[in-house]
């Protein structure tokens, strides 16, 4: 049986509460700086669903705050997150986490790929601030429905994508847009990780994780404390196996994830994304080795075509994964980093990776004065989210930015799986070339776990 959740009078921030506030403080004179201190010294109850896996970093990130439920499938993880919370509320279905929609504020999503929409929306639907980990979501369609329902939620949202707090990409973006090197034309991002169908020989070149190439044919058991069908969620049924679980094996199967596309696409796309003011691509093409009806691939290359934007031209931004690297990269005419994003401007270039950048030729950029800074220290991606949500401010990385990020990675393997260059309509959502892409812009979801 499951005990009532009653959150403290002295906790709880509710959004009537909030406002009332606000409009308490205005027509009392009170300083916007006062109030905001007091609400920053208040605490959330937060909701956690996915409590084990990355889910226990990212309670780690809000762990200042009340944790007063805590929910995942395999019982084990729960358990174990439960010894550290114990006050907290324990649940298998996220589902069930709204049945109590006052015990908490806002939620933070840790789950795999394929059930981070559904639990979104639920949030969203109930008023609650969301914190959701990279992938947003598992499709197009779901991105859209997302970042539109964010919109009319007017609650505070932000997705995993930890790096974009760094000091490093903050100070990239503002030399790409404070013209650093000129006019930005091209873009390369590459990661060698090589998560998806390959060969045995590259996988154990990349110390890579359990080699698979296909789906497996016979039935295993699954761990009497994992609820399996839960696991599926909206996922085509099927029988239990452990290449799927527990993570990350699972980013490789198109059910469930996208493969490295969408997992380090969510990190690594994000400077240029940022950079250059990036949405929607006007066309996209994608090329590897034969298309798996179940693995994504280890090796991928995608072209994205973008209009220009305001001051900045059009721009072509090319993804690299796996064995595939940039040409400049290729004939050692920059560093030769594993990984890295390459700005290629009429002045010059800028090459990053997470922690650090140069500007190059170097020698050209000796006496170079960087602008001033524009985006502050960040106190950390979570504790942004947290203060956002207290103060009624925003994040840098919320959902109208990450659904378009998340969009723009998707078609990437839209495109690698069509095998045609996509010529991209944003506002219906269609590659209007061919149909064909439609099956992928909006995959099938299980019975009873429609969106």
């Amino acid at each position: 049986m499951r005990s009532e959740l009653v959150p403290s009078p002295k906790t709880l921030i509710t959004r009537r509460r909030f406002n009332g506030g606000l409009l308490a403080a205005a027509a009392a004179g009170v300083a916007p700086a006062v109030l905001r201190g007091q609400n920053l010294n208040s605490k959330l109850n937060i909701a956690v669903i996915g409590a084990g896996g990355r889910g226990a970093a990212d309670t780690d990130g809000v762990i200042s705050e009340n944790i007063v439920a805590l929910c995942d499938v395999d019982e084990k993880r729960l358990a174990a997150a439960g010894r550290r919370l114990p006050k907290a509320e324990k649940f298998v279905d996220f589902r069930k986490v709204f049945d109590k929609p006052d015990a908490f504020d806002a939620v933070v999503i840790a789950t795999c790929e394929h059930t981070h929409a559904m639990a979104t929306m639920l949030a969203l639907r109930n008023k609650k601030h969301v914190y959701c980990e990279k992938p947003l979501t598992h499709d197009i369609w779901e991105a859209r429905q997302v970042r539109e329902e964010a919109a009319k939620a007017g609650v505070v949202t932000q997705m995993g994508i930890q790096i974009h707090a760094g000091d490093n990409y903050r100070r990239v973006v503002e030399l790409v847009q404070g013209g650093a090197i000129g006019p930005v034309h091209e873009a390369h991002v590459w990661v060698s990780r090589t998560w998806g169908l390959q060969s045995l020989e590259s996988s154990r070149r990349h110390n890579d994780i359990v080699f698979v190439t296909a789906r497996p044919t016979m039935d295993q058991k699954p761990p009497a404390t994992l609820h399996w069908d839960l696991w599926l969620g909206p996922a085509a049924e099927r029988p239990y196996s452990d290449v799927y679980v527990p993570g990350p094996k699972w980013y490789r199967w198109w059910d469930f994830g996208n493969g490295t596309m969408s997992d380090l696409g969510s990190h690594w796309n994000d400077l240029p994304f940022w950079a250059l003011k990036l949405k929607a691509p006007q066309s996209v093409e994608a090329s590897g080795p034969p298309v798996d009806p179940d693995i994504a691939p280890a090796t991928l290359t995608a072209t994205y075509q973008y209009a220009a934007r305001g001051d900045m031209p059009a721009v072509k931004m090319v993804w690299h994964q796996g064995e595939s690297k940039p040409d400049l990269w290729n004939d050692k005419q920059i560093p030769q980093w594993p990984d890295g994003v390459l700005f290629i401007g009429a002045k010059g270039m800028i090459l990053s990776n997470y922690d650090k950048h140069v500007l190059l030729p170097e020698k050209d950029f000796a006496d170079y004065v960087p602008p001033p800074q524009t985006y502050p220290h960040s106190p950390g991606h979570h504790q942004e989210w947290i203060n956002a949500c207290k103060s009624g401010g925003t994040t840098l990385a919320n959902f109208e930015y990450g659904g378009w990020l998340t969009e723009a990675n998707h078609l990437g393997n839209v495109a690698y799986r069509v095998g045609t260059k996509l010529q991209w309509d944003a506002e219906s959502m269609r590659a209007v070339n061919t149909m064909e892409a439609d099956q992928y812009i909006r995959r099938p979801r299980r019975k009873g776990w429609e969106l």
